[in-house]
Protein backbone atom coordinates (compact mmCIF):
# COMPACT_ATOMS: atom_id res chain seq x y z
CA UNK A 1 0.00 0.00 0.00
CA UNK A 2 0.81 3.42 -0.75
CA UNK A 3 -0.41 5.73 2.11
CA UNK A 4 0.15 9.22 1.73
CA UNK A 5 -0.18 12.27 3.97
CA UNK A 6 -4.09 13.53 3.20
CA UNK A 7 -4.29 16.21 5.95
CA UNK A 8 -4.61 16.90 10.00
CA UNK A 9 -6.94 15.36 11.75
CA UNK A 10 -7.93 18.95 12.88
CA UNK A 11 -9.27 19.63 9.00
CA UNK A 12 -11.80 17.37 9.28
CA UNK A 13 -14.65 18.97 10.97
CA UNK A 14 -17.72 16.58 11.85
CA UNK A 15 -20.56 17.68 8.76
CA UNK A 16 -18.03 18.54 6.50
CA UNK A 17 -15.46 16.81 4.14
CA UNK A 18 -12.28 18.23 3.57
CA UNK A 19 -10.93 18.27 0.23
CA UNK A 20 -7.38 16.80 -1.25
CA UNK A 21 -5.77 15.92 -3.99
CA UNK A 22 -3.58 12.92 -4.22
CA UNK A 23 -2.04 11.52 -7.40
CA UNK A 24 -4.71 13.46 -9.23
CA UNK A 25 -7.63 12.02 -7.78
CA UNK A 26 -9.86 14.27 -5.84
CA UNK A 27 -10.37 12.67 -2.40
CA UNK A 28 -13.12 14.19 -0.01
CA UNK A 29 -11.40 12.62 3.90
CA UNK A 30 -14.35 12.79 6.77
CA UNK A 31 -15.36 11.44 10.18
CA UNK A 32 -17.76 9.82 12.02
CA UNK A 33 -16.98 9.88 15.46
CA UNK A 34 -13.13 8.88 15.87
CA UNK A 35 -13.19 6.95 12.97
CA UNK A 36 -11.74 8.48 9.57
CA UNK A 37 -13.11 7.78 5.58
CA UNK A 38 -12.02 8.97 2.25
CA UNK A 39 -14.08 9.00 -0.55
CA UNK A 40 -13.82 9.85 -4.38
CA UNK A 41 -14.57 13.80 -4.04
CA UNK A 42 -17.20 12.95 -6.86
CA UNK A 43 -20.68 12.56 -7.09
CA UNK A 44 -21.40 9.17 -9.38
CA UNK A 45 -24.67 10.92 -10.39
CA UNK A 46 -24.04 14.79 -10.69
CA UNK A 47 -20.12 14.95 -11.03
CA UNK A 48 -19.85 17.05 -8.39
CA UNK A 49 -17.46 17.74 -5.22
CA UNK A 50 -19.22 15.69 -2.64
CA UNK A 51 -17.08 17.59 -0.18
CA UNK A 52 -19.29 20.70 -0.73
CA UNK A 53 -22.05 18.25 1.31
CA UNK A 54 -22.96 17.69 5.17
CA UNK A 55 -21.58 14.35 6.48
CA UNK A 56 -23.59 12.44 9.13
CA UNK A 57 -24.51 9.17 10.35
CA UNK A 58 -21.28 7.62 8.35
CA UNK A 59 -22.85 8.88 4.87
CA UNK A 60 -21.92 11.71 2.43
CA UNK A 61 -24.77 13.71 0.66
CA UNK A 62 -24.04 15.30 -2.46
CA UNK A 63 -25.46 19.02 -2.61
CA UNK A 64 -27.00 19.32 -6.25
CA UNK A 65 -29.55 16.42 -5.68
CA UNK A 66 -29.52 15.25 -2.57
CA UNK A 67 -27.98 11.32 -2.89
CA UNK A 68 -26.05 10.36 0.20
CA UNK A 69 -23.33 7.73 0.32
CA UNK A 70 -21.98 4.87 2.81
CA UNK A 71 -18.50 6.31 3.67
CA UNK A 72 -17.05 3.09 4.82
CA UNK A 73 -18.59 0.94 1.50
CA UNK A 74 -19.15 4.23 -1.04
CA UNK A 75 -22.61 2.93 -1.95
CA UNK A 76 -25.97 5.59 -2.45
CA UNK A 77 -27.80 4.87 0.70
CA UNK A 78 -30.29 7.69 -1.26
CA UNK A 79 -30.99 8.30 -4.83
CA UNK A 80 -30.84 9.91 -7.62
CA UNK A 81 -27.52 7.88 -7.54
CA UNK A 82 -27.08 4.18 -8.46
CA UNK A 83 -23.41 3.97 -8.38
CA UNK A 84 -20.91 3.96 -5.90
CA UNK A 85 -17.80 6.08 -5.38
CA UNK A 86 -14.06 5.03 -4.40
CA UNK A 87 -13.51 4.38 -0.98
CA UNK A 88 -9.75 4.14 0.09
CA UNK A 89 -7.92 2.70 3.14
CA UNK A 90 -6.90 5.45 5.70
CA UNK A 91 -4.55 5.75 8.47
CA UNK A 92 -4.93 7.95 11.53
CA UNK A 93 -1.35 8.26 12.38
CA UNK A 94 -0.69 10.74 15.16
CA UNK A 95 -2.36 14.16 14.25
CA UNK A 96 -1.94 13.22 10.58
CA UNK A 97 -4.27 11.34 8.27
CA UNK A 98 -2.92 9.03 5.37
CA UNK A 99 -4.66 7.53 2.62
CA UNK A 100 -3.88 5.29 0.13
CA UNK A 101 -5.75 5.69 -3.53
CA UNK A 102 -3.59 3.06 -5.05
CA UNK A 103 -5.79 0.55 -3.65
CA UNK A 104 -9.55 1.27 -3.60
CA UNK A 105 -11.44 -0.57 -0.79
CA UNK A 106 -14.67 -1.55 -2.83
CA UNK A 107 -13.06 -2.06 -6.34
CA UNK A 108 -14.32 0.87 -7.78
CA UNK A 109 -11.63 2.65 -9.79
CA UNK A 110 -11.30 6.30 -9.66
CA UNK A 111 -12.62 8.09 -12.50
Amino acid sequence: MAFQRACATSEVRDDQATSVNLDGIDVAVARDGEDYYAVQDLCSHAHVALSEGEVADCTIECWLHGSTFDLRTGKPTVLPATEPVSTFPVEVRGDEVYVDVATPLNGVTPS
